[in-house]
């Protein structure tokens, strides 16, 4: 798997979900691939395996913040998108810090080694050798542990299919989420899976991702397939499902 595209390390975007069903992503598949091709992040079909390894404060603040629509939150994640080899300590993953204001979202995040990661998120040691244009984000990563004492709490998986636009569509990315589950026990990446479904089976997370405008073929394609914004956030979710509701109640 090429990770060109995945190693960009700041932007910024509006993202668009909906919560669909598989014949509905076929049609929609179908309908998109006269505009957009697929990821070269893929097996050629712009299929991947994405993991990702959640931090939250010890009273959940960036559960509540999402479940409570706060118009400016923010969360910490370990990502790895997963190849035929088995990760390791020297295994390259992200250490992403997702934002939200208001529909825009944004990312910053760095590369490091999955050993090194750890050592960040989980026992506050900054990496030996770091890039100046990683020292902003390694900074504000490190402020943010210690700000909320971050932990991790939960690890999601799912099968990605994405589509990226053309020339004519720079920016645009049309992802389907499938397959999508989680844990909230052995919170290590390295660790045998002890996954539990998040969705139906019959159910997509359909993601509509640019970077200013979704030109008018999309929006009319969205429209006559009668397609409705949802709020849902995988992370949340997967909380929701470790005692199947909300287990944690605020303070």
């Amino acid at each position: 798997m090429s990770t060109l595209s995945h190693s960009i390390r700041n932007f910024n975007r509006f993202e668009l979900k909906y919560l669909i069903t598989l014949r509905q992503a076929e049609m929609l598949r179908s309908s998109i691939s006269d505009y957009l091709h697929p990821d070269e992040n893929g097996n050629g079909n712009g299929n991947y395996l994405l993991t990702s390894l959640y931090y939250d404060s010890p009273d959940y603040s960036c559960y509540w913040e999402k479940m409570d629509g706060v118009r400016f939150r923010r969360k910490l994640r370990l990502r790895h998108y997963q190849t035929q080899e088995k990760i390791n300590d020297n295994t390259p993953v992200f250490v992403e810090i997702k934002q939200r204001y208001d529909r825009v979202t944004q990312k910053r995040r760095v590369t490091l080694s999955y050993q090194q990661a750890l050592l960040l998120c989980n026992q506050r040691q900054l990496p030996d050798q770091i890039s100046l244009k990683d020292i902003p984000v390694i900074q504000e990563i490190s402020g943010f542990i210690w700000q909320y004492n971050l932990q991790p709490v939960s690890i999601v998986r799912y099968q990605r299919q994405a589509f990226v636009g053309s020339d004519f569509d720079l920016g645009l990315r049309i992802t389907f989420d499938t397959q999508m589950s989680s844990q909230t026990r052995q919170l290590d990446l390295m660790h045998e899976p002890d996954l539990y479904p998040m969705f139906s089976p019959d159910q997509v997370i359909m993601e509509i991702k640019v970077n200013e405008r979704i030109p008018y073929w999309l929006t009319e394609m969205v429209a006559n397939h009668n397609l409705r914004l949802v709020r849902v956030s995988k992370y949340c979710r997967s909380i929701d499902i470790a005692k199947d509701y909300s287990p944690y109640s605020k303070s």
